[in-house]
């Protein structure tokens, strides 16, 4: 073999060797197509999977939610029903002085009269019934709560009170001081002695936070209850204690305000504000729409900071009951004088009547700032300015016109 053919000869057995060896070298290599394929149908399949999970879970708390509705809607109108329609046998139910409709609903419900007390407390407090008076009643199952509630508004217990304690609309701590005095056996030091004490305010304010939460924040107070005494006939029993009969009070306060909770809050108030207004408008008319037109009056003098400028802050402030109030009675020296201090002042004046409640909370659109009243006519004349207000007293007040 010629040298050209020994090498052609080696460089065919090199170029073979570097085949050989690259040929252990794995190339890569796109994964087959049906690879891809399966991976994408275990992914569906997973997901179908998952799917059908949440499908489950979610009919599942449906299902669940359904069945605790449908079963709470049943419990709530079987409760609104009568216990046993054909049950007409009748028990005889004491309700104690002083019982708020959420204990009345739990002595029924007790004395198997109706389901549910619990019910039965929405349902006074949904239709506002109030007034229930004490007494031994004779209830049946068959009855309804409307029938029910109407017995206990009408006082048709067979047990009759001791006597009966009117609390006038307007009325202020002092005075019901003397009529308690004057229709039982409660002393009026002791009863003024129970409206300054704080341990007792503590748990009227425990048992009726929405009710007294802004009277317990105010300063300057003289009776922090003064304002959530309501007035109204209450019963009183001989083996009553003072606590109770007070108690009655504030819970009808409670039962009446419970109603106007949402809109006070809406206005931006608190219920010792409204209340506060209330007190005055109740002394300063005497009509629905003159309260009404007075309490805007007061609500305008608030936005430009004016003093409200009543003559029953002087009056409170002095502690006298009289007609007229002098210039030198203005210049008194108490937070609770309007005529000096700007604002609210510290709280209600008396305790006012539901109807004068309302005109604070729904008072007459006006544009006054003055107002004085006949006292011999009892009506009211309103004014923009000072001096239309001067002429109005000159001609309904001093009657220089004639």
């Amino acid at each position: 073999m010629n040298k050209e053919n020994r090498n052609n000869h080696s460089r065919t057995n090199e170029t073979q060797s570097t085949a050989r060896r690259r040929s252990t070298i794995p190339e890569k290599t796109a994964p087959p197509e049906g690879s891809a394929n399966r991976r994408k149908m275990q992914r569906k399949k997973e997901d179908r999977i998952v799917n059908r999970i949440v499908l489950i879970v979610v009919l599942a708390l449906l299902l669940i939610g359904g069945v605790l509705g449908f079963s709470v809607y049943r419990y709530v109108t079987s409760s609104l029903q009568p216990l046993d329609t054909s049950n007409k046998e009748t028990v005889s139910v004491e309700i104690p002085s002083g019982s708020s409709n959420k204990a009345i609903g739990e002595i029924l419900e007790d004395d198997d009269i109706i389901k549910s007390g619990m019910i039965f407390n929405y349902y006074t407090k949904f239709n506002n019934l109030t007034g229930f008076q004490a007494g031994n009643y004779q209830f049946s199952p068959s009855m309804t709560l409307d029938e029910i509630s109407t017995m206990l508004q009408n006082g048709e217990g067979s047990v009759t009170s001791d006597a009966k304690v009117t609390i006038p609309e307007g009325y202020d701590v002092d005075q019901i001081g003397d009529a308690l005095a004057e229709a039982t056996n409660i002393s009026k030091d002791d009863f003024l002695a129970l409206m300054e004490s704080d341990e007792f305010f503590e748990k009227m304010n425990t048992a009726y936070p929405d009710l007294l939460g802004s009277a317990a924040d105010a300063e300057g107070v003289r009776y922090r209850l003064e304002g959530y005494l309501f007035p109204a006939t209450y019963d009183y029993y001989t083996g009553n204690t003072l606590e109770e009969v007070v108690t009655q009070m504030v819970d009808k306060s409670n039962a009446v305000m419970s109603k106007y909770y949402d809109q006070i809050a809406q206005k931006e108030m608190t219920v010792q504000e409204v209340l506060t207004l209330a007190s005055l408008v109740e002394k300063e008319g005497s009509k629905e729409d003159d309260r009404k037109n007075i309490a805007q009056v007061f609500f305008n003098r608030l936005a430009i900071d004016m003093p409200l400028q009543s003559d029953i802050s002087i009056l409170y402030a002095l502690g006298e009951h009289k007609e007229l109030v002098t210039y030198e009675d203005t210049a008194v020296d108490s937070p609770y004088n309007l005529y000096t201090n700007t604002g609210y002042g510290p709280g209600p004046f008396n305790n006012p009547s539901e109807q004068a409640i309302q005109a604070v909370l729904a008072p007459t659109a006006n544009d006054y700032y003055y107002f004085v009243a006949d006292i011999q006519t009892q009506e009211v004349y309103f004014a923009q300015t000072y001096d239309q207000h001067m002429q109005l007293v000159e001609e309904h007040v001093n009657n220089t016109s004639n």
